[in-house]
C-alpha cells in the first residue's frame, strides 16, 4: 500500500512513517516547502496547491495536520489559527482524495468533540457537546465530506491524550511529576482518555488496513480514568510523591479557556469502534501505558 502523510513531522506522523514502512509500506510525506527528498510532495493548503504527481499510485491518505492546542491562551486569533489548520488543510486533501480516486482518507480529530462528558461513557455514536473544541472537531469532520462523497472509506480519528517517552503530554508533565511538583487539576474529577503512542499508531494502521472500520473512531486505551487517578498512576511510576491540587480558578486565571476545557473538561471515550473491529491494545491499562512512556 501506498500512503501519504500530512503532518509527518510531529510526534505521531512520525512513528507512523516508520511503522508503516517496518510493515511493508511505500510512505510519501506532504512537507509545506519545496520537495527535498525523494519521499517528499510539497503543498500549500491556503493556496490549494500540491505538487503534480503527489497521488500517483496513492492508496491512502493520512491527515494529522494542525497547530498545537497549547501552550497559551486561545485568544480570537489563536483559535481561527487553530481552526485554518486543521479544516483548510483536510478540505484540501478530502478534495483531491475525491479527484484522484483514493480509496482511504484517515483524518485527525480528537475526543474534545465530546465537550465536558463528566462521567458519562461516551462512544462513537455520543453526540458532540459544547465548547471551541467540541466546535472544532466538528467543522473537522465535515471538512472531510468532499472524498465521502467520492465513496473513499474516510475514518475520523477522535483521538485521546497520548503519552509517549518521545514527547507530547509526557514531555510537559514528566519533569514536573519527577521534581515532585506533579498535580491534581482542579477537583481531578474529570476524566481522561489516554492512549499509548504504540497503540496509537497500532490503530492508525489498522484503520488505514481495514475495510469495516469508517466514520468517527475514538483512538483511546479501554479504560480511561480520573484526573485524581492519573495523578497517582504518575506519581508512582516516576517514584516521585504528588501531594499538590491547582485550583481551577488558578487555571483559568492563567490560561483562560484553553485551561478549562484542555484540563478540567473531561470525555470518558472508550474505543467501541477499535474494539469491534478487532484491534488487539499492547498497553490495556494507564500503568502498563505509563511505563512505557517514562
Amino acid at each position: 500500500m501506498r500512503v501519504l502523510i500530512a503532518g509527518s513531522g510531529g510526534l505521531i506522523g512520525t512513528a507512523l512513517a516508520v511503522r508503516l514502512r517496518t510493515s511493508g509500506h511505500d510512505v510519501l510525506r506532504l512537507v509545506r516547502r519545496d520537495a527535498r527528498a525523494a519521499d517528499e510532495r510539497g503543498w500549500d493548503p491556503p493556496s490549494a496547491r500540491i505538487d503534480e504527481g503527489a497521488f500517483t499510485g496513492v492508496d491512502a491518505v493520512v491527515n494529522l495536520c494542525g497547530a498545537p492546542l497549547l501552550p497559551g491562551r486561545w485568544s480570537a486569533m489563536r483559535k481561527q489559527v487553530l481552526l485554518d489548520s486543521r479544516v483548510e488543510p483536510t478540505e484540501v486533501l478530502a478534495e483531491a482524495v475525491a479527484e484522484h480516486g483514493v480509496g482511504v482518507l484517515v483524518n485527525g480529530s480528537a475526543v474534545g468533540y465530546y465537550g465536558n462528558g463528566g462521567s458519562t461513557v461516551l462512544d462513537e455514536t455520543s453526540p458532540a457537546g459544547q465548547g471551541f473544541l467540541a466546535e472544532l472537531c466538528t467543522a473537522w469532520e465535515s471538512a472531510t465530506a468532499p472524498a465521502t462523497a467520492s465513496g473513499a472509506r474516510v475514518v475520523s480519528v477522535r483521538t485521546g491524550l497520548v503519552l509517549s517517552r518521545q514527547g507530547g503530554l509526557m514531555a510537559l508533565l514528566r519533569p514536573l511529576f519527577k521534581l515532585a511538583l506533579g498535580a491534581r487539576l482542579g477537583d481531578g474529577r474529570q476524566f481522561m482518555s489516554w492512549i499509548s503512542l504504540d497503540d496509537q499508531v497500532g490503530a492508525l494502521l489498522h484503520a488505514l488496513t481495514r475495510d469495516d472500520l469508517s466514520g468517527p473512531v475514538n483512538l483511546t486505551g479501554p479504560a480511561p480514568v480520573s484526573n485524581t487517578e492519573f495523578t497517582r498512576a504518575l506519581s508512582r511510576a516516576v517514584h516521585r510523591p504528588a501531594p499538590w491540587m491547582a485550583p481551577g480558578f488558578a487555571l483559568k486565571l492563567a490560561l483562560g479557556q484553553a485551561a478549562e476545557e484542555m484540563a478540567l473538561f473531561g470525555q470518558r471515550a472508550v474505543p467501541r469502534e477499535l474494539e469491534r473491529a478487532g484491534y488487539t491494545f499492547r498497553h490495556e491499562t494507564l500503568e502498563t501505558a505509563l511505563a512505557a512512556a517514562t
